[in-house]
């Protein structure tokens, strides 16, 4: 007798979706994200498109960080970079979506690897110092380039345009945005499957061993760091044609940072921790909202300290999740998967 779910031949190894709890999870996602236009309200639909457009920059972190070992602290500022380039081909150069959105991509891959130059020198602490200088660097230009960048009043954009239909409303946009994140997320999953991904492993795993079997890791750096960022090029580019306006403030450190948290609270190097970690970064504010509101009869100024308690609440689930589960929410669901898998007879 078979207890739990193993991998019998290479083909069903190779499978994008896995055994029957992950091919349960796709199935559930997407139905969920079918109904949920039509179940709830305009703004829960704003928030959901807002949590599928940090799970495709999440994605292009778990990249770069997550199964490649080099962490950056300019993720937020390619997102940035994204945005910021979609909005100024379609006001200066009017270009349409279908060109605007690769041509954001190509942009800010290229700014990726300018990022990952450093990294063929040095590592670790000095490599995420250098990732943070960059950022500073990108919001730099963004605010002072006035002609180009608008300076601190940002660019405003038209709604994004399809055969001459606008998707203006915000069902329109979740309708647009929720496939290319599906996309996203199995393209990154198949990845780790190629060449290509087991190179990114062996580079964060040990990456002079790797250098010494003969993987090329100054060619897989820079294309980690290429493709991490053109991820983010994606995910800005939704940003914007979502918000309809880029400003520099939405793009500093403090984005950054919170993508690393929710990879953290997520769950690194694991296909859903990024759906988790997004779903984390993005909701909890609006829970902890209620709950001030809710709070609000007891003392009216209750709701001042909203920010504060954000960042207290995020610093505490960090802390516990590392000490506790340094795999992430992305760690209990797979064990709770395979408890399912092996039952009546888990321990």
């Amino acid at each position: 007798m078979i207890i739990g779910n193993y991998k019998s031949n290479y083909r069903s190894d190779e499978s994008i979706f896995g055994d029957w709890p992950n091919k349960f999870a796709f199935l559930f996602i997407c139905l969920s994200l079918l109904v949920i236009p039509f179940i709830s309200s305009g703004y829960f639909i704003f928030l959901i498109t807002q949590v599928l457009i940090f799970i495709i920059a999440i994605v292009g972190l778990n990249i770069l960080t997550g199964y490649t070992g080099l962490v950056s602290l300019g993720h937020g500022a390619l997102v940035g970079v994204g945005a910021y380039s979609t909005a100024i081909f379609q006001n200066q150069f009017d270009f349409p979506f279908w060109f605007n959105i690769p041509l954001a991509i190509l942009v800010t891959g290229l700014i990726g690897v300018f990022f990952g130059l450093p990294s063929l020198r040095i590592r670790g602490l000095y490599l995420t110092i250098s990732t943070l200088a960059a950022s500073f660097i990108i919001i730099f230009i963004l605010r002072n380039w006035d002609s180009l960048t608008g300076g601190d009043s940002g660019i405003i954009l038209k709604p994004l345009e399809i055969f001459g239909f606008k998707f203006v409303s915000d069902a329109q946009k979740y309708f647009f945005i929720a496939p290319i994140a599906i996309l996203s997320i199995l393209f990154a999953q198949n990845l780790f499957r190629t060449r290509l991904g087991r190179a990114f492993i062996a580079i964060r795993d040990a990456d002079l061993s790797a250098e010494i079997i003969g993987v090329d890791i100054v060619k897989y750096k820079l294309i980690a760091f290429a493709l991490g960022a053109a991820y983010a090029g994606l995910a800005g580019s939704l940003w914007a044609y979502n918000f309809l306006a880029v400003l520099p403030s939405q793009f500093e450190l403090h984005l950054s940072i919170l993508f690393l948290a929710a990879l953290v609270v997520g769950g690194s190097s694991q296909t859903l921790g990024p759906v988790f970690g997004a779903v984390f970064v993005v909701l909890i504010p609006e829970f902890l909202k209620w709950v001030m509101g809710f709070l609000t009869p007891l003392n009216p100024t209750i709701m001042e300290y909203t920010a504060p308690a954000n960042s207290f609440v995020y610093g505490i689930l960090i802390i516990l999740f590392m000490i506790f589960e340094p795999m992430g929410i992305a760690a209990i669901w797979s064990r709770f998967w395979n408890f399912v898998g092996r039952w009546p007879f888990s321990p």
